[in-house]
């Protein structure tokens, strides 16, 4: 293991100024939702809105004269991408980015404003990350990658410093997990500095790549997940002995799991964080009797999540809470009914979204029809009352099931 707690202190001067020491701060209402000491640290807070530009600075600062002119690759959906162009145009160096062909396109010129060349290539990552490797030879620049680079794990890595140093305390860690880089750097950090804490890594179910190389097992992959930043194959072949000797476990989550703590960080935390940044929360949500009592601190590694994506996550939060809810109701066609049931509604307090009339796609006696309603709702408890009360003026009403 070449990357050390040296190398992170080194990398911390060089970054000093220029990358925010972002705040690592105590959640009393997540502490009580969990039963653990919640700290969040929030690396969203960065300029980029990720962690990745602790490792782009590091890297680059690394070149020598020669290497800077010439310029360099990345390859990137996102973060990595935005982390490089930035501080590449910062420090004057020609950035080539290569990103798949479908990314969106808010991504790609958010790239570009910070002035690099972008080169769309690639169905995926994996053909895009081809091509940058055949570029980089090609043009002769320098590669940036993402996670398997010793520069970029010890850049990561200050984020970890940050964290001990301001809260020496910890018990425990929680670190999403895409190729490695991050969570090597950190557990290198952390465990230098405080050998008895543990560090806990959070993969998707979807992507079980680092998760499945320790293990020694074959691991299946799915099309795509919504924590795209950490939908990985290929774990680093640096990060990964280092994973296996810091890292305690890593836990595996599922895509409602994410989409419950992003919510739950808007609605507590008032920060917007992307699929990746909210693993460890949903980690921590999925484990809380693992981590009763003890002090943990999660990273929140990036922000950048497309505001449409956003806002049907948090609809779809608002559902499962049941402050959204589907309500149908049986009633006979006739003039009246409908005023019935919105009168009752109103008599409890809940605000009418949408209404719906079904007359043809049933299975309802003619001259019945089913009224679909999407109310505005306090919590499930609520649900359970406006449906008891349209059954007690005789209407045969259900609430749509969640799950």
């Amino acid at each position: 293991m070449t990357v050390t707690l040296k190398e992170i202190e080194a990398a911390a001067q060089v970054i000093e100024g220029r990358v925010v020491r972002t705040p690592c701060l105590h959640s009393r209402t997540l502490s009580d939702i969990t039963g653990a000491e919640v700290y969040l640290k929030f690396e969203n807070h960065q300029f980029t809105a990720s962690f990745k530009e602790r490792g782009a600075l590091n890297k680059l600062a690394s070149l020598d004269a020669a290497q800077r002119a010439k310029g360099v690759i990345a390859c990137s959906a996102g973060n990595h991408a935005q982390g490089v162009a930035y501080h590449a145009h910062r420090l004057g160096i020609p950035a080539v980015i290569v990103m798949p062909r479908y990314t969106p396109w808010v991504k790609v010129e958010q790239t570009q404003r910070h002035g690099a060349e972008v080169i769309l290539e690639g169905d995926n990552f994996d053909g895009a990350k081809d091509f940058a490797m055949a570029a980089a030879v090609e043009r002769g620049l320098t590669l940036v990658h993402p996670y398997n680079d010793e520069k970029v794990i010890a850049g990561q890595g200050t984020a970890g410093l940050e964290i001990l140093q301001e809260h020496p305390e910890l018990d425990a860690l929680i670190v999403a997990i895409g190729g490695g880089g991050l969570i090597s750097g950190i557990s290198i950090a952390a465990k230098s500095m405080k050998p008895a804490i543990e560090v806990f890594g959070v993969e998707m179910l979807r992507f079980p790549g680092m998760y499945h190389a320790l293990k020694g097992t074959k691991a299946e992959f799915a099309a795509s997940t919504i924590a795209e930043g950490i939908a990985v194959k290929e774990p680093g072949t640096l990060t990964l002995p280092i994973i296996g000797k810091n890292v305690a476990e890593i836990f595996l989550v599922d895509e409602g799991d994410i989409e419950e703590a992003i919510v739950m960080l808007l609605e507590i935390e008032k920060t917007v964080v992307e699929g990746a940044g909210a693993a460890p929360m949903a980690a921590l949500i999925r484990n809380r009797e693992r981590f009763a009592g003890k002090r943990v601190a999660l990273v929140l590694g990036g922000g950048n999540i497309d505001p449409l994506m956003l806002a049907e996550i948090i609809e779809r939060g608002m559902v499962r809470t049941g402050r959204l809810a589907r309500v149908i109701v049986e009633v006979r066609d006739l003039p009246g009914s409908l005023a019935k049931v919105t009168a009752c509604i109103a008599e409890q307090n809940a605000s009418i979204e949408e209404v719906h009339h079904q007359r043809t796609f049933t299975q309802l006696a003619v001259q019945n029809v089913e009224i679909d309603v999407v109310l505005k709702t306090r919590n499930r408890e609520h649900v359970e009352q406006i449906v008891a009360a349209l059954q007690g003026i005789g209407f045969k009403a259900r609430a749509h099931p969640v799950d």
